[in-house]
Formats: structure tokens, C-alpha cells, sequence
């Protein structure tokens, strides 16, 4: 058991932050705003098949690779979840999942509906964050605005976005991110509540609980 040596209890057990949301909503934005306002969140660096976009860096916003490489490691179930999304693969590290966890690191993902019903299938405590649009509208006036996709491409994630947005249920908490501001605060609330769980303050409590008990 890890102890952290400031105070020499036991550190608690990281906690595991999904955030989906359809394309457009603003969540790469949020997720950026939201790694300066809250310390000790690491970001889950994805594998996928897609190229990089202009500015992306392999290790950064994923590590790119190869579609039969990503089926080897599928093969040798390296991913803890994985999804085929606009015609491309994505998965999650299992193992940068559970080292993250064992030292008390809170680890936030960027995964679609799909990736996170698996993921919560294995890992229930996981805390599913959905995004979503004031309206559909909205969501197709960005997507045609930010100029970065086709036509083609653009119906396609509109049609994909009602799909996605049917399983908002399936959530801990809901976030319409109509303001940025109070969108990236209400995203740091959850956070921070999360990290308060009893689950999450188990280890720490039960040594405290020690001194009470004289156990």
C-alpha cells in the first residue's frame, strides 16, 4: 500500500473520470480549462487509428498507430475498452488505468458512449460525466463554423450526435455547456465532490478511524 509521506497515511484509491460527449459540444475546450483548474488530474492518452490533425502530437492527445497494431494489441487484450468511431479505432490502456489507480492518481478520459459503458462494466466506481449542447441547432452551427470537417463528415456527426445524446441516462451528472465558464466550474465541482467518496477515502479514513478505536 502506497503511504504519502507528508502526513504517513495510506493515499486513497485514484478515482476514474469519463467525460463524453457529442462532436462540437466544446469538450476538448472544457477538458483543457478543466486541467488548470483542478490539480492532480492526469489525462488518458487514447490509442487510435485515425491520422493526427494539423497541431496534434503522438503521446499528447493520442498515441497513433497502425490499425493492424491496434488489433494486435486488442488481440492481447491490452484495452480496457475500445470502440470503432467515424469509421476509425480507439482504446484505452488497462494497465495505465490500474497503475494510475494504485497510486492515488485521478485519471480523466475523452471516450464516447460506447467505450464508457464498457469501461464502466469493469470498473463500476467509474464517474460518467456526459456533455451536452444547449440544442441541436447549436451543435450544427459550431460544427459548420469551426471549418475543420467536410460536409459529409459534419452530417454525419449530427446524425451520430442524436444517437449519442439517448444514453445522457446513463450518466452521473449532465453538463450543458452553454457558457464556458460556468460549464469548466460545474465540471471542477463534480471533481472535487467525487474525490470525497467513501470509496475513494477508505484507506485514509480507516487509519484515522485507528486512533479513535485504539485499534
Amino acid at each position: 500500500m502506497k503511504v504519502d509521506p507528508a502526513n504517513k497515511l495510506p493515499k486513497r484509491r485514484g478515482s476514474i473520470f469519463v467525460i463524453s460527449a457529442p462532436s462540437g459540444t466544446g469538450k476538448s475546450t472544457l477538458i483543457t480549462r478543466l486541467r488548470v483548474l483542478v490539480r492532480g488530474l492526469a489525462f488518458s492518452v487514447s490509442y487510435t487509428t485515425r491520422p493526427p490533425r494539423a497541431g496534434e502530437e503522438n503521446g499528447r492527445e493520442y498515441f497513433f498507430i497502425s490499425p493492424a497494431e491496434f488489433k494486435r494489441r486488442m488481440a492481447q487484450k491490452e484495452f480496457i475498452e475500445w470502440a470503432q468511431v467515424h469509421d476509425h479505432y480507439y482504446g484505452t490502456s488497462w494497465q495505465q488505468l490500474q497503475q494510475a489507480q494504485e497510486a492515488g492518481q485521478d485519471v480523466l478520459l475523452d471516450i464516447d458512449v460506447q467505450g464508457y459503458k464498457k469501461l464502466r462494466r469493469r470498473l463500476p466506481e467509474t464517474v460518467g460525466i456526459f456533455l451536452l449542447p444547449p440544442s441541436f441547432p447549436d451543435l450544427e452551427k459550431r460544427l459548420r463554423h469551426r471549418h475543420k470537417d467536410a460536409p459529409e463528415s459534419i452530417a454525419k456527426r449530427l446524425e451520430a450526435s442524436r444517437k449519442e445524446v439517448a444514453h445522457w441516462k446513463e450518466y452521473d451528472y449532465l453538463i450543458v455547456n452553454d457558457r464556458r465558464s460556468m460549464a469548466a466550474q460545474s465540471l471542477r465541482s463534480v471533481i472535487l465532490a467525487a474525490r470525497l467518496r467513501r470509496g475513494c477515502q477508505e484507506r485514509r479514513v480507516a487509519e484515522i478511524y485507528k486512533t479513535f478505536s485504539g485499534g
